[in-house]
């Protein structure tokens, strides 16, 4: 019962973030699930993107309604996100956990730090 509850509290505040950021997996629901819950990396990393499905359907479901997708670059982004995915997977699952926590971490130091000192 613990696990679901952290799990619904992690879901929401990734839920959150992802509406208002359009990232939720990686900031939040990956570091919930190593630290909360206990999860390996690997583990954390494919459960948060199997939430994120869900999760980025119904909020683009209301954003395209708000006429605020750009559909070119949509259908541009995902081809390659999905082709990439697809290796991205493999490398993963290569990779030990200690090096893609590092690489996790290294990731979104450096995008964090260009988002709070570049003008946007």
């Amino acid at each position: 019962m613990k696990v679901l509850i952290i799990a619904l509290l992690v879901g929401s505040l990734g839920g959150l973030v992802a509406a208002l950021c359009g990232v939720g997996g990686g900031v939040v629901m990956v570091p919930a699930f190593v630290l909360a819950l206990g999860m390996d990396q690997k583990q954390a990393v494919a459960t948060s993107l199997a939430v994120i499905v869900p999760t980025a359907l119904v909020a683009t479901l209301r954003y395209a309604r708000a006429d605020l997708v750009d559909w070119k670059v949509f259908a541009g982004a995902a081809v390659g996100a999905v082709i990439v995915a697809a290796f991205g997977t493999d490398l993963m699952r290569s990779m030990s956990d200690a090096r893609l926590t590092r690489i996790f971490a290294l990731v979104m130091i450096a995008v964090g730090l260009r988002m709070f000192f570049v003008k946007a």
